[in-house]
This record gives structure tokens, sequence and C-alpha cells, in this order.
């Protein structure tokens, strides 16, 4: 499994109910009562309070990497909403393709030779750059 350092989540990419592959169909997810929007981050209620969130905040979802010659980079995904949810503690989840810019092309499975989307370490942060209140989310193929 992949070593998470302190402050950090694992997180999981995961599809809408509205969604096939990478396909998106609707904003709204009756699997999980999200309506009207996709850039969300479910998190475990202990790990928000932990972390020093609330459910509603805006954040940033960022990974870190080393490169090929072992520089870190960091890579970010903005503008996500805290979702409190039963998530497992120490583990967060959010929608792809949204949350494809925290990998990099080139880190793969051995195997499978797919990206390793579904055990990301991320820190999260407040957002950067955040939606006004009461604005509705562009679709991120609108854009």
């Amino acid at each position: 499994w992949v070593p998470v350092p302190p402050g950090r989540l694992v997180l999981q990419t995961l599809r809408s109910h509205d969604q096939y592959n990478t396909t998106i169909y609707g904003l709204d997810d009756r699997y999980r009562g999200v309506k009207g929007g996709r850039r969300v981050v479910f998190v475990n209620p202990a790990d928000i309070e932990a972390l020093g969130l609330k459910a509603g905040e805006r954040v940033d979802l960022v990974s870190e990497w080393n490169d090929a010659d072992g520089r870190l980079q960091e890579r970010r995904a903005k503008d996500f909403q805290v979702i409190s949810y039963s998530t497992p503690p120490g583990n967060a989840a959010a929608y792809y393709p949204e949350t494809n810019p925290l990998v990099p092309l080139d880190h793969v499975a051995a195997k499978s030779n797919t990206p390793v989307s579904k055990a990301i370490v991320v820190r999260v942060e407040p957002a950067s750059f955040a939606v006004a209140p009461g604005a509705r989310e562009m679709p991120w193929w609108a854009g």
C-alpha cells in the first residue's frame, strides 16, 4: 500500500451515477446525494475535524510526485467542496476526470499499465480560487 504522511489522505477516484467511464451525462449523483455539481470531495467526518476543515468549505487537492530527476513536483486540482461522508478514516473520494490532474501521465501500475488513480496521497488546502457563493458550477466540458 502507499505510505501516507501525517495530515494527508488517500484519495480514490470514482464515477457518479450519471457517468459511463469518462462520459458524463449529468451533474447529479443519486448514489451519494450530490446535486448540480461534481467538484466535491467526500471526507470522513473525523478527518474533516482533524484537518481543521468544515463541511461545505471549498478546497484544493494537492498531490506530490517525484519527477524523473527525483525533484518533488506538486499537482493541484482546484476548488472542490468538502462533503462529510462515511469514507474510511484517512481516506477521501472524488470524481474523475476532475481529479485526473493529480496524477502524472507516466505514473501507471506495473502490470496493467493503467493510471494509479485509485490511491493518490493528497493534502487538502483552502481553495486558491473559489466559485462565488450561489454561482452555478460550470461543467468541466463547457469551459
